[in-house]
């Protein structure tokens, strides 16, 4: 049905104005923070008040003026007059990334899409309106440079009535979902360039559903390709830190991706929803206490990473504490007080049996010893002062004590004796030999630290001393985490909670997760729920189906993806020549808007950039999203999480047979394409993939 061209064009200049009085009021914003925080300085002159206040309004004014110039409602929500409209009976709210107001005290010209009531923007439907009588998408035209986007349709959505012709002469929209939106396919199937977008306007319910649990729950989100699971967990922080500002900022929130340039991927998400500031970093980027100066082989590197090690370590450090072979005798004045070998033997048993950090337990058997004097004193002189029992605290004989039975270490001491000789029942002479250093330095301060040992000191840092935790923590592409990097977050998590994303069909690390209750045990979360989402809507139906031949032999227990778009087109050719059958692949592809992904074994990208930029075709790295180049190569080992429009893989057979999990790899390489793929091979495909 077609809306007549008056009725929709009347609606689009009353809704362009209204964008037209919001951006002011966004300026006015803008405008007024800027001011608060010159005000709040003038008041404030010093102090801890004024910093906090301080970096308060400096962030508030930062976050705005930092606002990106897009749309700034994408949606708008029209409740019903009837008594099951509730609260919002009769009253209408566009829906955006930010409220929006033309003054603190005033109503929101537009509501964040996190407030409750926007909830029914992406819950509602004619089965349950959530009561909304009509929901309002509005399509944008993409933004240019120096230019503003510009509203060019709408689309409405009745929910509380059958459907029928529309009586407003504008386009009647979807008549169960939003999948079937036309709007919403739009959007989702924009051509791309740069970082990665936020997903607001196209949140999907049953996404809906995991961004909005609660601050106290931890997840896990067995996302199949094309699922959004990257986006969930982003747009689930941002919904943490609008719903629980306090508790989260007090504890923090932190992002943990694979890589750097996954993370230089993502980076842009957060800001667009009016987030800033929020730590994003990898494992090895947290527990990176020194530079990585050695390499460890294979099995040196499975043992390291192996769950047994955490008892090997605590095994190691714990061999230090030894029982008391005589009593402690202090001399006090003419006087000697006399802690008996038994009660000493007592005192370092029971601290044991409590296992509190290594560094807790040395003060407590100090304190326990202390306290045996000070009783002793007390029986024979009344009260002691507080200045007595830090002087028998400091004492010498106390404290040789407490060294002999408990001594101080470090987490690298403790590594290098281990290295040095790791006879440990629990590891096999193999593996013993694996991780043993051929050439041990002279001191833990020379060692020379692999990327696994750095898994190792950090695991032992936290038998030590309890680390600082995060109120919550998103981890993605978590199957590819060893358990003892699982431990790491765990360490990091055990007073927040976790939003725990990936896929164990695209796990490529040789001790990636074959289940998640495994995995999430490692994390610290065995109750955390596992929430699967199949249903793709980035990749193409004829690319999933493909990419999902090799699911079989993958060795997990995961349901395949699906995708509802029927467009996007896959093309699978043997070349004689594979490299300049990709400069042609490249060259048809640059003929389509979007972004161009080459993708093939790490050796064989740089004989593929290089005939690419020979026939004048510029190309940028994976992590170089400033470039202006449309076309990215890269290895496919940097793959993972990253999407383009075109994607031309070179070589599958190569990219299967690099490495022990090449199948899982090569899974990752084809499902990166979100329009067109084109598979290239010389050699055999591998038989998985069949014909």
């Amino acid at each position: 049905m077609t809306a007549p061209d008056d009725a929709l064009s009347h609606a689009l200049t009353q809704e362009r104005t209204f964008h037209d009085a919001c951006r002011a009021a966004l300026t006015g914003m803008v405008d007024g923070a800027a001011q608060d925080v010159v005000d709040g300085e003038n008041a404030f002159a010093s102090g801890a008040d004024a910093e906090v206040l301080g970096y308060e309004l400096r962030s508030r004014a930062k976050a705005l003026s930092e606002e990106p110039d897009s749309p700034l409602f994408f949606g708008r929500l029209d409740f019903a007059r009837e008594a099951t409209a509730g609260e919002h009976r009769g009253q209408s709210y566009h829906i955006g990334r930010r409220r929006i107001t033309e003054h603190p005290s005033a109503p929101p010209l537009v509501v964040d899409w996190r407030a409750p009531v926007s909830r029914a923007f992406y819950q509602a439907g004619p089965r349950d309106p959530h009561g909304v009588a009509v929901r309002r998408r509005f399509g944008w035209a993409p933004l240019s440079k120096g230019d503003s986007a510009d509203l060019t349709g709408m689309e409405d959505e009745r929910l509380t009535r059958p459907p029928g012709p529309a009586t407003d002469g504008l386009a009647p929209g979807p008549s169960r979902t939003s999948r079937t939106s036309a709007i919403v396919a739009d959007e989702i199937e924009r051509p791309r360039v740069g970082p990665m977008r936020d997903i607001a306007a196209t949140i999907q319910p049953e996404q809906d559903d995991l961004v909005r649990s609660g601050l106290a729950e931890s997840l896990c989100v067995q996302g199949a390709p094309g699922t959004g699971k990257t986006a969930v967990g982003l747009h689930r922080a941002a919904y943490l830190l609008y719903t629980f500002p306090q508790r989260i900022r007090r504890g923090g929130l932190l992002i943990l991706g694979p890589n750097r340039t996954f993370l230089s991927y993502i980076s842009a998400v957060l800001p667009a929803l009016g987030e800033t500031g929020v730590r994003q970093s990898t494992v090895d980027d947290e527990i990176a206490r020194h530079e990585v100066r050695a390499q460890d082989g294979a099995a040196a590197a499975a043992v390291k990473h192996d769950v047994r090690m955490a008892e090997v370590l605590h095994r190691a450090l714990y061999a230090r504490v030894v029982p008391p072979t005589g009593p402690v005798v202090v001399p006090d004045g003419s006087y000697r007080w006399r802690v008996p070998l038994a009660e000493l033997r007592r005192i370092v048993d029971e601290v044991r049996a409590e296992a509190p950090p290594y560094a807790v337990g040395r003060e407590r058997v100090r304190t326990r010893a202390v306290r045996a004097i000070l009783l002793q004193a007390e029986r024979r002189a009344g009260p002691m002062g507080n200045a007595w029992v830090q002087r028998i605290s400091r004492s010498r004989p106390v404290s040789a004590f407490v060294d002999a039975v408990w001594p101080r270490t470090q987490p690298e001491e403790v590594l290098t004796g281990l290295l040095t000789d790791p006879a440990d029942p629990l590891l096999t002479a193999v593996e013993q030999d694996a991780v043993r250093w051929a050439r041990p330095p002279r001191s833990y301060r020379s060692a020379r630290w692999s990327a696994a040992d750095l898994v190792l000191l950090d695991e032992l840092a936290g038998l030590i001393e309890r680390p600082d935790g995060y109120g919550h923590i998103v981890v993605d592409e978590a199957q590819d985490l060893s358990p003892m990097q699982c431990r790491a977050i765990a360490r990091r998590a055990g007073f927040g909670s976790l939003t725990v994303l990936g896929d164990l069909a695209q796990g490529t690390t040789p001790w990636a997760a074959g289940s998640w209750p495994e995995q999430l045990a490692h994390l610290g979360k065995a109750d955390a729920a596992v929430v699967p989402l199949t249903e793709g809507f980035r990749v193409p139906a004829a690319i999933v189906a493909f990419a999902n031949r090799l699911v079989p032999s993958l060795g997990v227990d995961v349901p395949p993806a699906r995708s509802l778009r029927g467009d996007g087109a896959l093309t699978v050719s043997e070349v004689d020549d594979v490299v300049a059958a990709t400069v042609t692949a490249v060259r048809a592809a640059l003929e389509h808007e979007g972004s161009v992904g080459v993708i093939a074994d790490e050796p064989d990208t740089h004989r593929l950039r290089a005939a690419l930029t020979a026939a004048g075709i510029a190309t940028a790295a994976a992590d170089d999203l400033a470039a202006d180049a449309r076309v990215t190569v890269l290895p496919a080992a940097v793959a993972k999480g990253l999407e383009y429009d075109h994607v031309v893989v070179a070589e599958p057979a190569a990219i299967a047979g690099a490495e022990t999990r090449g199948l899982h790899r090569l899974y990752v390489v084809l499902t990166r394409a979100v329009s067109r793929l084109d598979v290239l091979h010389t050699r055999p495909l591998p038989g998985e993939l069949g014909t």
